[in-house]
């Protein structure tokens, strides 16, 4: 193994046990020789890497990002339909969220944690995340079976909003899939509740009125 590969195998060790240790204890609660015996290793090697428990959920969160978008990239390769990459997108980034590393939960729930000096670098890279799918949503408003009047944006936040929060209710013998919860959320979101006898009949004049409106100049 060579030193570089020795390097990111030690930043992966003690990732891994930053985040299931963030998760299970929060944070504030959590104290770097843990995370070091949890890494084992001794907190000064520990330091060597980290000058700081910031500096650990920084980068843990930057994993996070990281680990979210490869395996949306993933499920949504070779998937030419726009609207079926964003059904695809939600799958994968709710079973990234309730099955795979902590790193994506950390950084869902734990980024306040940080002290606002140190909040900018963090707000970069779940920017980088948001912009992700908002060319997602835009590509699948884009094919022409949206509603015409809709706020992306508002969709993102609801959606993600929903989709993140079921981390907090999630038991893996619920008898329901990861999958099989992202999809009833999409059913849910592109087709609605409601029957078509039971929708309003101008339906397209209540989203307009929800649209967001210019602020005053």
């Amino acid at each position: 193994m060579t030193n570089a590969e020795a390097a990111t195998a030690t930043d992966s060790r003690i990732l891994l046990a930053a985040g299931k240790l963030f998760r299970e204890k929060g944070f504030s609660a959590t104290t770097v020789r843990q995370i070091a015996s949890g890494a084992q290793m001794l907190p000064g090697s520990l330091h060597y890497r980290y000058a700081s428990k910031d500096e650990i959920l920084i980068a843990l969160m930057r994993r996070g990002i990281e680990r979210a978008i490869e395996a949306v990239q993933k499920a949504v390769q070779g998937i030419r339909d726009p609207v079926e990459r964003l059904r695809l997108g939600m799958r994968a980034h709710l079973t990234a969220l309730l099955t795979g590393e902590d790193a994506l939960y950390v950084l869902l729930f734990d980024w306040r944690s940080l002290p606002a000096t140190a909040r900018e670098g963090v707000e970069r890279e779940r920017s980088k995340y948001q912009s992700y799918w908002d060319g997602l949503l835009f590509e699948a408003a884009g094919t022409g079976r949206a509603r015409p009047l809709i706020d992306l944006e508002a969709v993102r936040e609801f959606g993600f909003g929903a989709l993140n929060w079921v981390a907090t209710w999630y038991r893996p013998d619920s008898g329901r899939t990861p999958e099989q919860i992202a999809d009833t959320f999409w059913t849910f979101m592109a087709y609605g509740l409601m029957t078509e006898r039971a929708r309003p009949p101008d339906v397209a004049a209540l989203f307009e009125a929800l649209l967001p409106k210019e602020s005053p100049r």
